[in-house]
């Protein structure tokens, strides 16, 4: 550890007291030489006078922050006062030391300091160990367990493709069910992975942005096979002036695909969804509004929360993860904007979307 205290009595008792307990201990009478060595050496702990000529300990603890934060910093000062121990830990610094200290004061104030590092060494170490299980995890989920599904699937393409003619009516019933329960799994681990992406951060790219008018026309196109499918009418009311939003064009492209894709299968025949996009405040307002089958009053608090989907009736045989509005929800926090949900069971839903602007 480093001490660094224009006083030389100070300097030299703390060597002495913290010596006899095992610790290595540096002691500087001028800041500018104490904090190099912080620098060059970071030590777990810094105990620094408050007031000392050249350089005083509030202007030793910012740049302590500035270069390294780990270092657990302990002030010590002649000048005790509620006030400047407030100060001091506004500042960045943990503990407060007043003059005269007692061998044991300086002992406890230093355990309770390196306790303090370790806990934050600890933190920092399960932290690293979480981002390369979920780097493991996405490595194995991508390659270990994707590619097995989708070879198998192109298996039941070709089975289908070239002997149709010769299989019996039931065996092609069982090779169907089969592609829709493997297009089902492989959605969910599309799924998964586009969700781990989001928890890491990795939409919210520093400087990237989306010009809404370009993207929402081709958002629309890749839902209109479905949209027939289910004979849903997509309405668009897109103003070509829209400012960029913040998010780089995946993550805004997923957000809307996944709003347009649910107001799409969760509506009836005949009905309609409609996307529309204006200017609010700082950003821009995204309405997408179904005629669906609505969500009950009970189910709505919790739409947003992982796996889970409204089960009615008229939703059975309808493919889902139940990751698809969690993934939204996701995205939108990650670009720092807003979601919300509104519905009425039987007469459709909407969701309201606010996403911060950002530069093009």
């Amino acid at each position: 550890m480093v001490v660094i205290d224009d006083d030389e009595a100070i300097r030299i008792s703390c060597r002495r007291i913290l010596s006899r307990e095992g610790y290595a201990v540096e002691i500087f009478e001028r800041a500018a030489e104490g904090l190099a060595r912080v620098r060059e050496a970071t030590p777990p702990l810094l105990l620094v006078d408050l007031k000392m000529p050249e350089m005083d300990g509030f202007a030793v603890l910012e740049e302590v922050r500035r270069t390294d934060p780990g270092v657990v910093v302990v002030v010590i000062t002649g000048y005790a006062t509620i006030a400047t121990a407030v100060l001091a830990m506004k500042a960045g610094a943990y503990d407060f030391l007043p003059k005269p200290f007692t061998p044991d004061e300086l002992r406890l104030v230093v355990e309770r300091g390196l306790e303090r590092r370790r806990l934050i060494d600890t933190s920092e170490r399960l932290r690293r160990e979480k981002e390369l299980a979920q780097r493991r995890f996405i490595t194995f989920v991508s390659h270990q367990l994707k590619s097995p599904l989708v070879a198998v699937k192109q298996y039941l393409d070709v089975l289908l493709y070239t002997a149709e003619d010769t299989l019996p009516p039931r065996a092609r019933g069982w090779i169907g069910r089969s592609e829709e329960r493997l297009a089902e799994a492989l959605q969910l681990i599309h799924d998964w992975l586009a969700l781990a992406r989001v928890e890491q951060g990795g939409f919210a790219s520093p400087g990237a942005c989306t010009v809404l008018s370009a993207e929402i026309p081709r958002v629309l196109e890749q839902q209109a096979a479905a949209a027939a499918a289910a004979q849903v009418r997509l309405v668009s009311e897109v103003p070509p002036d829209l400012p960029a939003v913040r998010g780089d064009v995946l993550a805004v492209v997923t957000l809307l695909e996944n709003l347009l894709g649910n107001a799409v299968k969760y509506n009836r025949p005949g009905g309609s969804v409609r996307l529309r996009a204006t200017r609010a405040g700082e950003g821009v307002e995204i309405r997408v509004e179904d005629t669906g089958i609505g969500i009950p009053a009970d189910r709505l608090p919790h739409v947003f929360d992982e796996f889970v989907r409204v089960r009615t009736p008229e939703t059975t045989g309808i493919p889902g993860s139940g990751l698809g509005l969690t993934i939204c929800r996701a995205i939108v926090q990650d670009l720092q904007g807003t979601i919300r949900a509104d519905s009425r069971e039987g007469a459709g839903t909407t969701f309201t979307v606010w996403l911060p602007a950002g530069a093009p």
